[in-house]
This record gives structure tokens, C-alpha cells and sequence, in this order.
């Protein structure tokens, strides 16, 4: 047997001195031989735990040992027989506490690098041109209507088109592809890689409708009227505050506008795109979670002398990915832990000019298992500051579910379901994602949205509730 590399192989990226100037992917992707390498180091498990830890249960020794054997074409359709969004889940998922935590390799040595072989095979799929297109089974004469274009409702929709049944899919925006395309920046995830994904999907025969808002445009009973059931996935895009004083300042947004107006308006690029946002001096996020360490980086690039991540608990509470706080760290974010904001002061024409802090300390751990900050009395600053992203937290959206009437939610704002079949409490509609979870990860999503559509497939067959 040959040895094995205790370490994984190393992803060639942009060098952070660089990467700052620019909105381009800060990492390069692996060559064929470096994922041929990495793909040697898996030693195959008879009892692969991996799959355990894969919410979307990809074979995942089975696309990896294709990899290692240099047949990357046979190593796509392992992959696509369970996931669609490849090149996504590649590039966004946390492995590091999924796939790669259960890796039995991983008990000796560094796990195998399972999403950056995810993301190789997609890309070299991409640079081959046209995707292999699998035939369709034969139609059921049941249409299926989805609420959102992000991942769950995408998830849903590749493995029903798959079963035969008609799908189209309603989004909000102009754009498909919800937080995967105004959340998460074009550094992290460029744009055209999520319409490729879907672009995907509408040649197996997903309808797509953008700029069309269930709620407004029609409500959930109205499409019950033209569809046999219907499929919720609209995430969580209403963003929380902290509802302290001067927080209603100008130059203060929450991170899903900030990062809307960049990701999707590609404010980055104005007056090219039409979309003005603020290019403050010093930009201070408060969170610390992937999309305050996404409002950071944003923020250098958009010409920040100083970005600032200000968290009340320590570095070790952080539940950024590592991959992020380091590539944040690496472009010169500077981070402010157990602080915690209390207040903001604007001058006379209503603009923040400081942000008034407190210190923290660490007491003990709350439901989250995290230790919980406690403010410690007297310990209160003030910095200058001329723009604030506030990250702390999303809900869903109130309008689907303040629309449709026989649709339980929690006091939270997310939609009650039976967590094994995604059913909701009104007949023929289903949920799954964020709307259901409140914020949480990409591939979560896409494991509810599977969940969903075995369900959706039964109840379309058996017509039982």
C-alpha cells in the first residue's frame, strides 16, 4: 500500500496583498494532479462514516476512488446522482464539521479533502462544455410548484424533474439562486457558477419565473388551485437588528442589504451598475458568524481602510468557518472579541460618526453550548466609525405564511413541519430550509429539500395526506 500523505493537498489562492483589489475567487480550484493526489490519500472504508455526515448522502468514496482512477466524467454522474449543485456545495458547505469530521482517515492524519474534490469535478465538468443531460422518465401529469430558487427549492426541483413531474419554480428577485446569489460574495461563490447550476436544471425541464412574489403576485391557495402541491423554500432574508440607540443612523445597514447591493446589484462595479453604496473609511461589522466575515471582506474591497469585526464572545465561539476567519485574518480585517455594541452617535445630519462599546467576559455556556457573554459594568468605549454592517441573525420573510391562511409557524416566524417528510399543516404544501430552520447552511437546505421531495413524490402518487 502506498504511503499516504498525512496533510491534505494544498488549494493554490490569490494572495490576500492581491485578492483585496479585486471581487475574483480567492481560491484557484485543484489541477488534475493535485486532485488525483488528494483523491489517493481516501483508503476506501469498507464502513464509509463520511456518507453519515452528508446531509444529501453522496457517495462519497465512490465520486473520490473515480477521481483517483482519472475518470472524472464517470466521478460527475457518481456525484449528480445526489447532487446537483456540486460546484456550490464545493465551494460554501462546512465539510470541516460534515463529511470531513466523520472521515476515518481524518482520525490519524488531516481529513481528506472532500469539498475541494467536490468543487474540482464540477469545474472540470464545466470546462468540458455542454453537461450530460439525463433522460427524463416519463411524465406523471402532476405539476409541482416552488417558492424560492435557493438551495432547497433547487434541491427539490432537480429530484422531482427527475421523477417525471412538472416543475416550476417562483422566485422574488430578478435573478435564481436566493442567498447563493445576494448573500454569499462573488470571491466566495461567482455568480455565473450558481446560474450554470440552474441553467442545469432548466435543460432537465425546470420552468423558471423571477420577479414574481408569492403573496403578492399570488398566494400559496391560488397556485394550490393550478398545482397538485407546493413546495416552500424562502429562506430567511429578514435581517435582525439589535434595536439599540442611534441604530436607526445613516451609514448603518444590515448585512443583507450591504451584501445585497455588492453580490447581486454588483454595486462593486458602479456606476457600470446603477446600485450607489456607502465606500466607508472605517467599517465596522458586528457578528461573527460566514456572512459577517463575507460583510468584512466586502468592505476592504470596497475600499475600507480599516474593516472591523466587533464580537461579543471570543474567537473560539466564532461559527464563521475556520476557511473564512483565516482568509479574513490574511486581508487585514481586524477583529474586536468580547465587545459588544451599545450604542451608536451620528453627527447633526443624522450619519454615524462613533460606535459606543462595551466589554465582555465569558460566563457559562448558554443553549448553544457556547459560553455566554456578560457585559462588564463600567468597561464602555467609543470609536469613530463612518459605516456599520449589522450580521447578527436573519428570520424568514412574514409574507408567505401572514398569506396563507392554515399555515402553522412558530413563535420565531418559521413554518412548523414534520421533520421526516417536510409536510407543513395545510394539504399539499411542503416546506424545507432556512423558512423552516431560521439561517442555517447551504447544504442543510438541500438535505431538507431532498427530504421534501421524497415526500412530495409519495403524496403525489398516493394522493394521501
Amino acid at each position: 500500500m502506498a504511503k499516504i500523505e498525512p496533510k491534505k493537498t494544498a488549494m493554490p489562492e490569490q494572495p490576500a496583498s492581491e485578492r483585496i483589489q479585486n471581487f475574483d475567487e480567492v481560491p484557484y480550484g485543484y489541477t488534475e494532479e493535485m486532485a488525483i493526489a488528494e483523491a489517493k490519500r481516501c483508503i476506501q472504508c469498507k464502513d464509509p462514516k463520511c456518507i453519515e455526515g452528508c446531509p444529501v448522502e453522496i457517495d462519497i468514496p465512490g465520486f473520490i476512488r473515480l477521481i483517483a482512477e482519472g475518470d472524472f466524467r464517470g466521478s460527475v454522474r457518481v456525484m449528480k446522482e445526489k447532487n446537483l449543485l456540486p460546484a456550490v456545495c464545493g465551494r460554501v458547505c462546512p465539510q470541516e464539521d460534515q463529511c470531513e469530521k466523520f472521515c476515518v482517515l481524518g482520525k490519524k492524519f488531516e481529513p481528506v479533502a472532500i469539498g475541494r474534490l467536490e468543487r474540482f469535478i464540477a469545474d472540470w465538468e464545466a470546462r468540458q462544455g455542454e453537461a450530460e443531460i439525463p433522460k427524463p422518465a416519463p411524465p406523471t401529469g402532476k405539476k409541482v410548484a416552488i417558492v424560492g430558487s435557493g438551495p432547497a427549492g433547487l434541491t427539490v426541483a432537480g429530484d422531482l424533474i427527475k421523477l417525471g413531474h412538472k416543475i416550476t419554480i417562483f422566485e422574488a428577485l430578478h435573478k435564481p439562486g436566493g442567498v447563493l446569489v445576494y448573500g454569499i460574495p462573488e470571491f466566495r461563490l461567482p455568480k455565473e457558477i450558481v446560474f450554470r447550476e440552474v441553467d442545469y436544471l432548466q435543460k432537465l425541464g425546470v420552468e423558471l419565473i423571477t420577479s414574481f412574489i408569492v403573496g403578492r403576485t399570488k398566494t400559496v391557495d391560488e397556485l394550490l388551485t393550478e398545482y397538485d402541491a407546493v413546495f416552500l423554500g424562502t429562506g430567511a432574508g429578514l435581517p435582525w437588528f439589535m434595536f439599540i440607540p442611534g441604530e436607526n443612523s445613516k451609514g448603518i445597514y444590515s448585512a443583507n442589504e450591504y451584501l445585497t447591493r455588492s453580490n447581486l446589484m454588483k454595486a462593486y462595479r458602479f456606476p457600470e451598475y446603477d446600485t450607489p453604496i456607502m465606500q466607508g473609511k472605517r467599517v465596522a461589522t458586528i457578528g461573527g458568524g460566514n456572512v459577517a466575515m463575507d460583510s468584512a471582506r466586502t468592505a476592504l474591497r470596497l475600499g475600507a481602510e480599516e474593516s472591523i469585526v466587533i464580537y461579543r464572545r471570543s474567537k473560539t465561539e466564532m461559527p464563521a468557518r475556520d476557511e473564512e476567519i483565516e482568509h479574513a485574518e490574511e486581508e487585514g480585517v481586524i477583529f474586536n472579541f468580547l465587545t459588544n455594541p451599545v450604542a451608536y452617535h451620528a453627527d447633526k445630519d443624522g450619519w454615524v460618526k462613533e460606535i459606543e462599546c462595551i466589554r465582555m467576559e465569558l460566563g457559562e455556556p448558554d443553549a448553544s453550548g457556547r459560553r455566554r457573554p456578560v457585559p462588564i459594568e463600567n468597561s464602555n468605549f467609543r470609536e469613530p466609525i463612518d459605516t456599520v454592517v449589522v450580521a447578527i441573525g436573519n428570520s424568514p420573510n412574514p409574507l408567505v405564511p401572514a398569506t396563507t391562511p392554515g399555515l402553522e409557524t412558530t413563535k420565531h416566524g418559521t413554518i412548523v413541519v414534520d421533520e421526516t417528510t417536510g409536510r407543513t399543516s395545510k394539504k399539499g404544501v411542503f416546506a424545507g430550509g432556512d423558512i423552516v430552520t431560521g439561517a442555517a447552511t447551504v447544504i442543510l437546505a438541500m438535505g431538507a429539500g431532498r427530504v421534501a421531495a421524497r415526500s412530495i413524490d409519495e403524496y403525489l402518487k398516493t394522493g394521501e395526506w
